[in-house]
């Protein structure tokens, strides 16, 4: 007689098993199948972008090294366009993540009827909201602050021995925390206009729109969050009266000199301006007025860092009003 041996039918257990490392689920899952091919496209692009940063640096790099001179080569040009280039670049990234992600992300799920869905469900409004904005919150958060980290690295060696990547115009929104608070803005700002006009390319329209209206006046304000220093002369004015000098790095906030009387008070570039014909006209105009020399007002370059500081606590205060808004209009009105 032949005995036959069977192994012990599996278990459930047995037949799935448990799955090791961490997994998603509810809310985190959804929002994250919802936006994979976007999330993982950003995560990809700041890769890229960070290694092209790296690499292009090395050349500049070994540029600098490969000259004896402590000046610039005077062939060094062709490498700081390339981080100026670079710098313009990324200072469109708040534009595209404000258009891209912000806008249709809550629009999206309100014009596909998904909302509908959610709410039919256990998850609550307020954890779904919290997910949609935190998840892409945090990921553009990380980018950002990647590539402004790097591209601040790329700049450090010629940051101040050139005038390109100037910190108050192209290099301030693009290094330091800056990039980081600036996207964050615009991505929240997109996602409150695709939440109330609730059709995503209405939204992505108007989103667009509005960021570059944030540009513009942030443009306007950047600078005032600075602390103006002066420098005056005194020896008269003229073609060959100096000039004053500004410290290395330094912005001039009016290109067009102001004129110093023996009061102390500034008198405007327009001053005795139809004389200008006649120079020695002129210089008696002006020594008419009490003119006693030339006045400038700039920022030095030393401030740049306090000034992202503040301006990042300013984008950030913004931000959190914005989702204050999202998750209170959100959990009364969102359907």
């Amino acid at each position: 007689m032949t005995t036959l041996t069977h192994d012990p039918a599996p278990t459930p257990s047995d037949a799935r098993p448990s799955r090791k490392g961490p997994r998603f689920g509810g809310p985190v899952w959804l929002v994250w199948r919802q936006h994979r091919a976007a999330f993982w496209t950003l995560l990809a692009l700041t890769l890229l972008t960070a290694l092209a940063m790296v690499y292009l640096r090395g050349q500049l790099t070994d540029h600098l090294a490969a000259s004896p001179q402590k000046s610039l080569p005077p062939d060094i040009e062709k490498y700081t366009n390339r981080l100026y280039s670079v710098g313009n670049y990324l200072g469109y990234a708040p534009i595209l993540v404000g258009v891209l992600i912000g806008a249709p992300l809550i629009a999206g799920d309100l014009e596909s009827g998904t909302v509908k869905l959610v709410a039919a469900q256990s998850v609550s409004r307020l954890r779904w909201l919290t997910t949609k904005l935190a998840m892409p919150a945090a990921l553009i958060a990380l980018s950002t602050t990647a590539l402004g980290a790097v591209l601040t690295w790329w700049w450090n060696p010629i940051r101040n021995r050139t005038d390109n990547l100037g910190w108050a115009s192209g290099g301030f929104d693009v290094t330091g925390i800056m990039p980081a608070a600036y996207a964050l803005l615009t991505f929240t700002v997109g996602a409150a206009i695709g939440m109330l006009l609730r059709r995503t390319l209405v939204s992505m329209v108007v989103t667009l729109g509005t960021v570059v209206a944030i540009g513009y006046i942030w443009d306007q304000f950047r600078l005032n969050l600075g602390h103006v220093l002066s420098v005056t002369t005194d020896k008269g004015v003229g073609p060959d009266a100096r000039r004053p000098e500004l410290p290395a790095g330094a912005l001039e906030l009016d290109p067009s000199t102001s004129f110093l009387t023996d009061s102390g008070a500034r008198l405007d570039w327009t001053t005795c301006l139809d004389k200008m014909e006649n120079i020695r006209a002129h210089t008696s105009c002006l020594e008419s007025k009490h003119v006693i020399g030339y006045a400038a007002d700039y920022l030095p370059a030393s401030q740049m860092q306090p000034m992202q500081w503040l301006g990042a606590a300013v984008m950030l205060t913004a931000t959190a009003a914005v989702v204050t808004f999202i998750i209170v209009w959100g959990r009364k009105r969102l359907l």
